[in-house]
């Protein structure tokens, strides 16, 4: 199960299940779970804890440093959850400070060169797409789709549901359910996604008719978020409401471009 030129420290915890391709290295401190597969040249590092059923491909480098000049050593960790895929040359880095951790939930796709940095917070079932780049401290939710070559700010949140069109870029927090486009700016809801995440017409009428409210009134989005306190009741809406509410660095706007926000039939 373990090739013979791959570099194993004697501390590393392996499950009696791991495969382990050509030349990888794996360092002390890396516990890994059982059925995991580590593919060739890749490199596991750090207070490094993995779960079970995860593939690395060639060339990953998981839980290396942060490359952050903050960054004074301290044993970090990073925490990977389980049937999460880390294609080729995706970098995950760990945490900056001993007592914090960059964490990965389950069941992601991390496609090929993306870049996942110190302090991050995936979810489950979010899919990071290739060269797409997320900065530290950055909390992404469930189902989250971050398209090709995509930027993400560092402390930006991004909501469950909610996705970056190709090349898109953003500094401020992607509220849940939306679709990014371009630089700072949403263009409607991903109601393909919410159609395969199975909501009801209900729930997506509500939402589409919340995003109208939010995005598209003369309301200034303090007072539109007020407003529809009162008339939108829905756990999807609340979900909305909630996040926009927490911000810190303000929420991406709309561009208006309603292309995007149109409902298919089911």
């Amino acid at each position: 199960m373990i090739h013979p030129t791959a570099v194993i420290h004697p501390k590393a915890q392996l499950d009696s299940t791991v495969q382990v391709g050509p030349h990888a290295v794996i360092d002390a401190g890396v516990e890994v779970g059982p059925r995991c597969i580590i593919g060739p040249h890749a490199y596991l590092t750090g207070h490094t804890k993995i779960g079970a059923d995860n593939k690395f491909f060639a060339g990953c480098v998981i839980g290396e440093a942060p490359q952050d000049l903050k960054y004074k050593g301290a044993p970090s960790g990073l925490k990977v959850g389980d049937f999460n895929v880390f294609r080729e040359c995706v970098t995950v880095h760990r945490a900056n400070l001993e007592s914090d951790q960059t964490v990965i939930g389950s069941h992601n796709l991390l496609m090929g060169c993306c870049h996942i940095a110190h302090d991050c917070r995936l979810g489950n079932y979010v899919i990071v797409a290739n060269g797409a780049l997320v900065g530290g401290h950055v909390h992404i939710d469930n189902r989250v789709l971050i398209s090709g070559n995509c930027l993400v700010h560092q402390f930006v949140r991004v909501g469950t549901l909610a996705m970056m069109q190709g090349g898109s870029a953003i500094s401020k927090d992607l509220p849940p359910f939306t679709v990014a486009r371009g630089d700072n700016t949403v263009c409607g809801l991903n109601t393909i996604g919410l159609r395969r995440a199975g909501l009801s017409p209900a729930n997506r009428l509500e939402l589409k008719q919340l995003y109208h409210a939010l995005f598209r009134s003369k309301l200034n989005l303090r007072k539109a978020v007020a407003a529809a306190r009162g008339k939108f009741s829905g756990e999807c809406a609340k979900l909305m409401l909630d996040f926009i509410e927490a911000s810190k660095r303000g929420v991406c706007f709309d561009g208006g471009n309603t292309e995007s926000d149109q409902e298919e039939p089911d």
